[in-house]
């Protein structure tokens, strides 16, 4: 069975924030103390961090889910609770990350880039926060926020300085195997390889990964062959090595294979045309076409040298026109304010994160923190807001898991 993997689904889940204690000072001569409940700790961050020695999405084939450690619940004596610790997932290089729809939401394309997932729910306020002139004794406290939590897709893009390129049964493997440690498999039939591989080539002073790339055939921009999966590792390469088979058994000259594959290349991406490339001849040991420049056999090692001088020469002139790589991060900010809408069975529902947050209280069957709800949903403008949709009086309103009665005499209140 394969071990690379570079497609996976992921579920992420912050971790959810403690909530607020309700408790009062009691102690020796203090007969009315005072609230003292301290708030809830903040869940952790889901955070996608790019690592160089991870190699693939293997780890997330069979187990999908990552979540984060919750806040801890305040306290009596304002002690607040502790905040979960973000949750670092390790991803390969080169890792793409969107919605599950295909949306980019993220682009981890060097070591140590990092984005944040799926955010932890805020902490709950404690009862003390809520004393006021007018309200002396606050017996409520909220609740902790959920934390974020959605699926993503991953994607793996490979990042080499160099990819070799060319039909199937080429000889990039056998060239992959010759120059590194890289131990491909390798037959003499078609699509022997299924999977990139990477190999770490050192050539006098210079370092070099080189990937080898699938066989490409004519079609693979549309898809043929598994084309897109295969195509898409060719994207992050500094440089391109275009290897033409001399013997190639379905007698097709150099030339045509060198238009079929750029012209591939240029049907996936215009860009990689422009990309520093390296044409060169392979298999001159059993070679039935000539080809009059570079030209090597990984078989018996003919011409190595001179072909991984040119190549490193290149690969060193890409890096230096080279920009520092920056995350790409898509950034979204959560929608401020609220909405009303309808549900299917007739009762309304009020969604956004200020209208949630302030129903978010441990017990609304306290007169005070009923009353406390309330008055926070006039200020947000929630109960005008369902007048105006069409509420009337004894109508179900949800909000979050909450469910309260809608009263015309509450919406008409200044």
């Amino acid at each position: 069975m394969s071990q690379f993997v570079d497609e996976a689904a992921l579920h992420v889940r912050g971790g959810d924030g403690g909530a607020g204690a309700a408790s009062f000072r009691r102690e020796a001569h203090v007969p009315r103390g005072g609230p003292d409940g301290g708030d809830g700790g903040a869940g952790g961050d889901v955070i996608l961090e790019a690592d160089r020695n991870t190699a693939s999405l293997l780890s997330f084939r069979d187990h999908p889910h990552r979540r984060a450690p919750s806040g801890g619940h305040g306290s009596s004596g304002r002690r607040h609770g502790s905040s979960g610790r973000e949750l670092v997932v390790r991803v390969p290089e080169g890792t793409v990350v969107a919605t599950r729809e295909g949306e980019l939401l993220a682009d981890l394309a060097a070591h140590g880039h990092r984005w944040v997932s799926a955010s932890g729910g805020r902490g709950g306020r404690g009862n003390a926060r809520f004393l006021t002139n007018a309200r002396r004794a606050p017996g409520f406290a909220e609740q902790g926020e959920f934390g974020e939590e959605r699926w993503l897709r991953l994607e793996l893009k490979l990042m080499a300085d160099a990819a070799l390129v060319g039909f199937p049964n080429a000889g990039k493997s056998t060239l992959i195997s010759a120059i590194s440690a890289a131990k491909p498999r390798i037959a003499a039939y078609p699509f022997t390889t299924l999977e990139p591989h990477l190999g770490v080539v050192r050539f006098r002073e210079h370092e070099l990964v080189v990937a080898d790339i699938p066989g490409l055939i004519e079609g693979a921009a549309q898809g043929r062959g598994l084309g897109h999966r295969f195509l898409r590792h060719v994207e992050r390469s500094r440089v391109l090595v275009v290897l033409l088979d001399l013997a190639n058994v379905e007698a097709v000259p150099p030339d045509e294979q060198e238009r079929v594959l750029l012209d591939e290349l240029g049907r996936y991406r215009p860009e990689l045309l422009e990309r520093p490339r390296l044409v060169v001849g392979t298999k001159t040991d059993v070679a039935t076409f000539e080809h009059h420049g570079l030209a090597i056999s990984a078989a018996t090692h003919t011409g190595l040298d001179r072909f991984l001088g040119a190549l490193a020469t290149l690969v060193v002139e890409a890096r230096a026109a080279e920009p520092v790589a920056e995350p790409v991060v898509v950034h979204r900010p959560r929608p401020s304010g609220f909405a009303v809408e309808r549900d299917d069975d007739g009762a309304w529902r009020v969604t956004g994160r200020p209208a949630e947050r302030a129903v978010a209280l441990a017990d609304l069957t306290n007169a005070e923190a009923l009353a406390y709800v309330q008055q926070r949903l006039r200020r947000l403008g929630v109960e005008r807001a369902l007048a105006r949709a069409g509420a009337s009086e004894g109508d179900i309103v949800r909000i979050g898991l909450v469910e309260l009665t809608y009263t015309e005499e509450l919406a008409s209140t200044p």
